[in-house]
């Protein structure tokens, strides 16, 4: 049986509302430098609290989900490809800033999705 878009679609909409534990070493903000070539990766630190949210380590406040935040963040890592950017952030980087395997999936996902916007000129959007 081949999948359609359709059908890749609603799996990937399907997974995308399952509970996930977020990483204790932080998160990343993914975005494109068009005129240079690179995918970037922004880390940034935070603390999970009791009801398993984000919380600011310095303010104590809860990280929202959506909407603009403003914070500092730790590192900034870029690449040319999604493969050196994963080489990069969890091979060469020690301590590594990733801590949870799922984490690590997700991030080699969005960088994938992002080097091919890089390559066909498509807008990104992190997931």
């Amino acid at each position: 049986m081949t999948l359609t878009k359709e059908d890749i679609a609603l799996i990937d909409d399907r997974l995308s509302q399952r509970d996930i534990k977020l990483d204790p070493a932080g998160y990343f903000i993914i975005y494109l430098d068009r005129e240079a070539g690179l995918i970037c990766a922004k880390h940034y630190t935070n603390v999970i609290d009791e009801r398993g949210l984000a919380v600011d380590p310095e303010t104590g406040k809860v990280i929202p989900a959506k909407g603009k935040v403003e914070r500092t963040h730790t590192t900034l890592y870029t690449g040319r490809t999604a493969k050196e950017l994963c080489v990069k952030i969890l091979e060469e980087t020690q301590p590594c800033p990733v801590t949870y395997l799922d984490h690590a999936g997700y991030l080699g996902r969005e960088f994938v999705r992002a080097e091919l916007a890089l390559i066909t000129g498509q807008e990104y959007i992190q997931d």
